[in-house]
């Protein structure tokens, strides 16, 4: 492809190209970019509605969820119009535009991972500390430190993948614009760029999950040496629903972005489902079905929407 790469076009070959099965999965991905936006939308409703959960730990929940609905946002609707769509094309600045914020919002979430592990830590290990160690301005320091690091890291990276030429032919065999299925179209060498793009992955996967696996290992030896079985079980019911999304997320981003080019293979599209799509739809149900606290704010906005309803619905008759 020669010319101005603003005009370029990339064909995105999405998951199937087997028209008898593109209805039944339009049909599973819009209920699961459904049920996302509704789980995380009600998580940041409820923690916003709820005083019992305004604490650090749930100002981090927020904004994990808000990060999940827009990376999800970025690749759903986009895929289901191509599903029912025999025109698959993209423009260079729209691919470029979606790989940009795909990498901005995972780059965030990886942060808030962390933090999150980093606030277990501190209000199990250093309980009596926790509202000096971790204050309102700290998180709020926190995350607006992770934006900034993501935001430069999306533009490098963006920078990396799309500043080179591009040849024919432009199919992306893939369902979004990701680096590995776009770096094999460009012509020219790839080996800096790849090399820049994993020293960016590696700082914030494994930098973040050494800080991950860093705060468990001192959460593990504070819980086994608490005197009672009660407190133990309390002390790692606490962590669950974070080191089931931690496990999830982080074992598939291990999987598709820290691995040789050469060993990218089939199963790469079930990875970028599972975590582009799959984990913002879980990581709600997660952190509300295993959480008491979740489900108590949650039973109780109920009982007062419920008393709301009743009351004026004893007004209207009354009048």
């Amino acid at each position: 492809m020669g010319g101005n790469q603003t005009q370029i076009e990339f064909i995105l070959l999405g998951i199937t190209d087997s028209p008898h099965v593109q209805t039944p999965l339009f049909m599973l991905f819009l209920m699961i970019y459904i049920v996302t936006l509704v789980g995380n939308l009600g998580i940041i409703i409820l923690v916003r509605v709820s005083p019992s959960l305004r604490t650090p730990t749930y100002f981090f929940l927020t904004h994990c969820a808000f990060i999940d609905i827009c990376c999800s946002t970025d690749i759903s609707p986009r895929m289901l119009a191509d599903l029912l769509s025999e025109d698959k094309t993209i423009s260079f600045t729209g691919c470029m535009v979606q790989f940009l914020t795909f990498v901005f919002f995972a780059t965030i979430e990886c942060h808030l991972l962390a933090m999150m592990a980093y606030d277990r830590h501190v209000a199990i290990c250093q309980p009596l500390l926790y509202v000096i160690i971790i204050s309102s301005h700290v998180c709020r320091q926190l995350v607006a430190a992770s934006y900034l690091f993501a935001f430069l890291s999306a533009i490098i990276c963006t920078w990396c993948v799309f500043g080179g030429s591009f040849c024919d032919p432009n199919h992306i065999d893939h369902f979004f614009c990701d680096e590995v299925p776009v770096l094999k179209l460009v012509c020219s060498d790839t080996h800096s760029s790849e090399m820049v793009i994993f020293t960016f992955v590696t700082i914030s996967v494994v930098g973040t999950s050494m800080i991950i696996l860093l705060s468990y290992i001192s959460i593990i030896g504070t819980v086994l040496r608490m005197c009672s079985a009660q407190s133990r079980a309390r002390g790692f019911q606490t962590c669950i629903s974070h080191l089931m999304s931690v496990s999830m997320y982080f074992g598939s981003a291990f999987f598709m972005y820290l691995q040789p080019p050469s060993s990218h293979r089939s199963l790469d599209k079930v990875a970028s489902i599972f975590y582009a799509l799959l984990i913002p739809m879980l990581n709600p149900f997660i952190y509300s079905l295993r959480n008491k606290e979740v489900k108590g704010a949650l039973l109780k906005c109920g009982r007062r929407l419920f008393s709301h309803w009743q009351h004026r619905r004893v007004v209207s008759s009354q009048t």
